[in-house]
């Protein structure tokens, strides 16, 4: 097949949830002999050049960049609040050039699949209609007013009030494109049925984030025992909540009982605000690591507290396939099907939090039973190649009706 996949930020580098789910079937499929290519807008944000992409990568895909700022502008934000009734996280991704990019591609190629990464991307669906016969695949990284509704729980004063206009509009957005995609590709089952009711009567195919489990090692590494650790972007205002809460509700109990006990905090972009936050006994903050796998196996139990997102996180299931034992709320843990108490602990209030963080820094082995029962299900349920192959034959079904 030839699958074009269209991303609102560039796949590479992987270093976040999205960036990574990306890639991972960019890789998956080529290995499975498809020719991919891949039309990026590369953001002020996260701004790349393709020269800078390993060679092996550009091997594996055509990769296509197109300068789409999509910064985030307070006075552009007023204008979106008065005057539009889209939401302003989809306007910024609406841009004339990367349109005009698209068709292009699309008189230059013929596509089988047409692969939307996230809801952002929907808009340009009257425009591939227009030039191309290609299926269309709406891959849903999550549910994104959820996300939104969520954070606005947990905000206050005229923040709150704006973030539930917003919400208002981004599930008012999402409801506007349901069924006008051909193929749906959830990242969880939960997600998959909330899609279905929201109305999707489209056939849909349950896509996880898998993981290249032939780059999983755990081994040569000492792990710091007992320890605990957190990593994930700093930017991503749920995790910066999950943390504050954290700290507050937890840590702050959990480090006089354990003077000699370490809270490491891995992530990129944390702003100087948080950084301030964990300037704490017994927190030690190390800001973007160079290897985010060598980190975690450094470290003996991973926290996870969100309140708020949707999706499926990422690095939960690296954690898990790395061994770790984890703690985390439901949210954290949310579209796994773990068993608590097996595959990881969930904890939904400070008390639960503090018990099972107690379990597992008390008793080594208790620790490593549940980490290697997290490394066999990792194995079992998300190996990139076997998810893919299923997406791919999906999509085979599809063309051939």
């Amino acid at each position: 097949m030839k699958i074009l996949q269209l991303t609102n930020k560039p796949p590479w580098p992987d270093k976040d949830g999205g960036a990574i789910a990306m890639l991972n079937l960019t890789k998956g499929f080529s290995r499975l002999g498809h020719d991919i290519t891949i039309l990026s807008m590369n953001t002020l944000k996260h701004h790349t050049r393709v020269a800078d992409i390993p060679v092996y990568l550009r091997e594996m895909a055509d990769f296509r960049f197109v300068t789409v700022p999509a910064g985030i502008s307070p006075v552009r934000a007023l204008v979106n609040l008065l005057f539009s009734r889209l939401p302003y996280n989809a306007e910024r991704f609406i841009s004339r050039e990367y349109e005009n990019a698209l068709v292009s591609l699309l008189k230059e190629k013929n596509f089988d699949i047409v692969q939307l990464e996230g809801l952002y991307l929907c808009p340009y669906i009257p425009a591939i209609r227009k030039h191309s016969s290609a299926r269309i695949a709406y891959r849903a990284h999550n549910i994104e007013s959820e996300i939104w509704e969520r954070g606005t729980m947990l905000a206050s004063g005229p923040k709150r009030w704006y973030l539930r206009n917003l919400t208002s509009r981004i599930r008012r957005f999402e409801y506007d494109w349901i069924n006008r995609y051909d193929l749906l590709v959830p990242i969880t089952g939960r997600d998959n049925l909330m899609l279905g009711e929201m109305g999707n009567t489209k056939p849909s195919q349950v896509t996880p984030s898998g993981m290249d489990m032939h780059n999983i090692t755990t081994a040569s590494i000492p792990v710091e025992f007992p320890s605990l650790f957190h990593i994930g972007s700093l930017e991503w205002a749920p995790n910066q909540e999950g943390l504050l809460w954290f700290l507050k509700n937890v840590w702050s109990r959990l480090s006089p009982e354990f003077p000699d006990l370490s809270f490491y905090v891995a992530g990129r972009n944390a702003p100087e605000w948080l950084i301030g936050k964990l300037r704490q006994p017994g927190v030690v903050f190390l800001g973007e690591v160079e290897n985010a796998f060598d980190f975690m196996q450094s470290k003996a139990v991973m926290v996870v507290p969100l309140l708020s997102g949707s999706g499926m996180r990422v690095k939960i299931v690296e954690g898990m396939a790395l061994g770790k034992a984890i703690v985390s709320t439901s949210i954290g843990a949310e579209g796994l099907s773990v068993t608590h108490g097996r595959e990881l602990m969930i904890a939904n209030d400070p008390d639960t939090f503090l018990m099972n963080l107690k379990k597992l820094i008390a008793d080594r082995e208790t620790c490593e039973t549940t980490g290697m029962h997290a490394a066999r299900f990792v194995r079992d349920h998300f190996d990139n190649g076997s998810i893919t192959e299923k997406l791919a034959g999906f999509y085979l079904n599809a063309l051939s009706q």
